[in-house]
């Protein structure tokens, strides 16, 4: 079957508006940094495919026939098209941005971000607005299918082709209420697990990294409740004689508006790093880059 275009290409444009234009084998060749055999060539094609020589010999230059005079403006509005649809974008205006961003992250992340996203969206992007999402077991669907623009948290269940971008590395500290009993005296591993404790876990998990950790020592702690988020775990902590794990730094302003106290934990426990993800789709996508620049200046603040 032969195509509904034989004799499209977009290469005979950009040659029929420099021909056209110049009215010059020779000039048209330098403008398009080609050869004058090269450029006779293409307008011989020219010549076969409109049917129409397009330019004469008169005398000692070339003229245009009515046909080609005809299609001169059309050729350079084409030719300003290609150029436009070809050419890289230069990023976007925030302050033109009429969007609405879904990001998905843990209620502790959502808590930190939120704030200082909304600020800078305020003072760069007043159209923009934000939908945050409670964390799914499993990102890497929505944002393939485009329900979420960006996850933001403990990045470890992402496809092959998602983008993932760290953000900031933090350490774990134990949260416990103003005069809990830990808060007097040193706090050791035996005293640490001899406490009641709450656990955050999506999947409901009752153990994790403090229990390897403990039974490196030969101890074992109770957990008595296991929570999906660290806001519900840190205003349980908040309230009674329990310990939660809390990151600190960037996340760790919740904590002490809770009036937590933050101690040391006297064992070795792998860092919480935060990240970002997204699909591949958007990271050229200039909205998208700001979306991800505001974060980082959010929670990576220089």
């Amino acid at each position: 079957m032969s195509s509904a275009f034989p004799n499209l290409d977009a290469n005979l444009a950009v040659a029929l508006d420099a021909l056209l234009t110049e009215q010059s084998v020779t000039r048209a060749a330098e403008r398009l940094r080609t050869s004058p055999a090269a450029m006779s060539r293409t307008l011989a094609r020219l010549r076969r495919v409109l049917q129409d020589p397009l330019l004469v010999r008169a005398g000692q230059r070339m003229v245009p026939t009515p046909r080609a005079e005809a299609l001169r403006d059309e050729a350079a509005a084409v030719v300003r098209r290609l150029e436009a649809l070809l050419t890289p974008s230069g990023g976007v205006d925030p302050a033109a941005l009429r969007r609405t961003f879904t990001v998905q992250a843990a209620d502790l992340v959502g808590a930190a971000l939120a704030p200082g996203l909304l600020d800078l969206a305020r003072r760069e992007a007043p159209g923009v607005s934000l939908r945050v999402l409670a964390e799914e077991w499993e990102a890497g669907p929505a944002l393939r299918e485009g329900r979420v623009d960006l996850e933001i948290g403990s990045i470890d269940h992402v496809d092959p082709e998602t983008r993932v971008e760290e953000l900031v590395t933090l350490r774990m500290a134990a949260g416990v209420r103003a005069g809990h009993p830990l808060t007097e005296g040193t706090l050791t591993p035996a005293r640490l697990a001899a406490a009641e404790h709450v656990t955050v876990s999506r999947r409901g998990r009752f153990t994790g990294p403090l229990d390897a950790a403990l039974a490196e020592q030969g101890l074992s702690r109770r957990v008595i409740a296991v929570l999906p988020g660290h806001l519900a775990a840190m205003a349980l902590a908040a309230a009674g004689d329990v310990v939660c794990l809390v990151p600190t730094g960037a996340l760790g302003d919740a904590a002490h508006t809770l009036g937590l106290r933050l101690l040391e934990i006297p064992l070795p426990l792998p860092p919480l790093t935060i990240g970002m993800a997204w699909h591949p789709r958007h990271t050229a996508d200039g909205a998208h880059q700001w979306l991800r620049g505001a974060v980082r200046r959010v929670l990576r603040p220089e």
